[in-house]
């Protein structure tokens, strides 16, 4: 039972994936697709809490610590990812610039594509630390 309601949401998210592929392929704009994806994830964000308030507020759950523990820990994953991607991009494409212009400069550029990767190691560092604590 456990399985078919973690697989709920994560079907619901391929399928408006997919609505948004074919709508963008059938001539849709991509923003419009784009909408519709942040909000079918923020739709499925707000169901998975609600949930597990109901049941907690109809008292069937004896305690929701471990789960908003998680929910912290996949925030901070989640969002030092994010910010890692935005941040070695750029990093990455003006390091792999400068070593095609002289070779000398890799130890260089590759010290500020490691700070921005260092930023979605410190979100991992901060979800085990979460999950020890517990």
């Amino acid at each position: 039972m456990t399985a078919i309601l973690l697989a709920v949401p994560v079907v619901f998210l391929i399928g408006s994936v997919m609505w948004a592929v074919r709508a963008v392929n059938h001539g849709k704009k991509p923003r419009t697709a784009l909408m519709v994806q942040i909000f079918s994830c923020l739709l499925v964000g707000v169901v998975t809490l609600a949930i597990p308030m109901t049941a907690h507020a109809a008292g069937a759950v004896a305690s929701s610590a471990n789960g908003l523990v998680a929910i912290a820990a996949g925030l901070a994953v989640g969002i030092g990812g994010v910010g890692g991607g935005i941040a070695v991009g750029p990093s990455a494409a003006a390091a792999i610039g400068a070593c095609s212009e002289d070779s000398k400069n890799f130890g260089k550029a590759i010290i500020f594509v490691a700070l921005g990767e260092g930023i979605a190691l410190y979100g991992l560092l901060i979800a085990i630390l979460l999950f020890t604590k517990v």
